[in-house]
């Protein structure tokens, strides 16, 4: 008595790429400096959204329980005022529905609710958010945080409708219904990896450039920026993954004789 379909569906705000299941690797500039010592976990979040030029749509999975109809709905969402945005659209797509759950979890403090914020009633716990709207507390918004947290996902809305079939699935059967469709959307969903990166930006005589342009090359860095400055100096840019920063900067260190100047 439980089935589940995947289809796509069209929506006027957004669109999901299609390469469903792959992982992208994404290198994204880090706020740190070059004489930090700090590092930021990589960041997994769903694979951001392509624009057509028609319309707009979204990967969604349905599943059939005891004749109730749940729909797990995954998309994007950096901060809460994206997400609202996505839920009021979701709602007006869905009229009849019973319950309109939803989970939320955001890398940024922009998340964090204000005063002025309906559903005050709504779980939130630093830059997450749950709501069960309407079902028992505790069966419908917390197991979808809890599947977003499993896919170790962040700046992620993951939202289920729900249109009651006349059968009540108690508290169990509502966690699991939830919790299913919340893993089944989110699993079907491709993902990126964003790697940190850290910029160092250094000075150096030019009888050691070669040194370290095989270094940055040696750490799959990326040079950038390079300028000569009125000492003949080179002054050069390279980024790299942050993890790898301090490694990369004690090599530039040794290969200069510790004549090197970071900026």
């Amino acid at each position: 008595n439980h089935r589940r379909t995947c289809r796509l569906v069209s929506s006027n705000i957004y669109q999901h790429s299609s390469l469903l299941g792959n992982k992208t690797l994404l290198r994204a500039s880090s706020s740190q400096s070059s004489g930090s010592s700090s590092t930021s976990a990589p960041l997994k979040t769903l694979a951001p959204i392509a624009q057509q030029s028609d319309s707009d749509s979204f990967y969604e999975i349905e599943e059939i329980v005891k004749k109730s109809r749940f729909i797990g709905i995954a998309v994007p969402a950096t901060s809460w005022d994206d997400a609202k945005i996505i839920l009021e659209q979701v709602r007006k797509d869905h009229p009849k529905s019973r319950h309109v759950c939803f989970g939320f979890i955001s890398s940024s403090t922009a998340a964090a609710p204000s005063a002025d914020d309906e559903n005050q009633d709504d779980t939130v716990v630093g830059t997450e958010r749950a709501s069960d709207d309407g079902e028992p507390t505790g069966t419908a918004g917390q197991p979808i945080l809890n599947a977003i947290k499993c896919e170790e996902l962040s700046d992620t809305l993951c939202i289920v409708v729900r249109y009651f079939g006349g059968i009540k699935l108690g508290a169990g059967g509502l966690i699991r219904a939830y919790g299913s469709a919340a893993r089944g959307v989110l699993r079907s969903a491709p993902t990126v990896i964003h790697i940190p990166t850290v910029r160092l930006r250094l000075v150096i005589n030019t009888q050691y450039s070669g040194s370290v342009y095989a270094l940055a090359a040696r750490f799959n860095g990326v040079t950038s920026g390079e300028t000569y400055n009125d000492l003949g100096e080179l002054e050069v840019v390279i980024t790299c993954d942050e993890e790898r920063g301090d490694s990369l900067r004690e090599e530039i260190v040794d290969a200069t004789r510790g004549s090197v100047v970071f900026l």
